[in-house]
């Protein structure tokens, strides 16, 4: 099952004399949900800490001096001797920088293209800028999410690997890798097939039954 598209030649010769269970081009790297929270996180980042930049160096912009208090000391810092805020300035910074790597890199992730996607009867291929990458079906855990209708879809697929996210008062977390197919047609039918392959590549033995005499 394939989508009218025509693949690119370097893709093909990946795949081989390899039997094509479908083959489609997704329309962005991952959903567009994905991106707007990145977005949105980063514009009340940014915000939050442009606060402590006008309150705390706009006056020195201004030629004006700025009074706070440093471990319960009053101290001041003008134009003229920035030592005492020099430190804090660099702290603020930082924080700014971080809100706008995150709404540059959602914004980016919004237009970002998905490239193409074939699955065979032994792994998944992605293909995207001239880079090809190969993964077992063995090396998705079965998590599937589907959302969308008959024309148009998403399906994000869940692998085994992940990494551990420190949360701050609360144990550490694991959060799995995940492939985004996104913006697809005949979702449902590149879902089945998805999903029909990893159980036939899962390297999990079954649970075989026992009798208890």
């Amino acid at each position: 099952m394939t989508e009218n598209i025509t693949l690119p030649p370097d893709l093909n010769a990946a795949i081989g004399s390899e039997k094509k269970d479908f083959a489609v081009k997704a329309g962005r790297a991952q959903p567009r949900k994905n991106s707007i929270s990145i977005i949105l996180f980063g514009v009340v980042w940014t915000a939050f800490t442009s606060i402590f930049v006008f309150t705390f160096l706009g006056p020195l912009f201004q030629g004006e001096e700025v009074h706070y208090e440093l471990n319960g000391v009053p101290t001041v810092a003008s134009p003229d001797d920035l030592d005492s805020i020099l430190m804090l300035a660099i702290i603020i910074a930082v924080f700014v920088l971080i809100g706008i790597s995150m709404l540059s890199w959602g914004i980016y992730s919004l237009f970002k293209k998905g490239g193409y996607f074939v699955g065979t009867p032994t792994r998944l291929v992605h293909y995207q800028n001239g880079n090809i990458r190969s993964i077992d079906w063995e090396q998705f855990s079965g998590e599937i999410e589907l959302n969308g209708n008959a024309h148009k879809g998403n399906i994000s697929l869940q692998m085994r690997t992940g990494r551990m996210v420190s949360r701050k008062n609360e144990p550490d977390r694991y959060v799995p890798d995940v492939i985004y197919i996104t913006e697809i047609s005949n979702v449902f039918e590149v879902e089945q097939i998805c999903r029909k392959r990893i159980k036939e590549n899962d390297p999990t033995p079954p649970i075989s039954g026992y009798n208890i005499a």
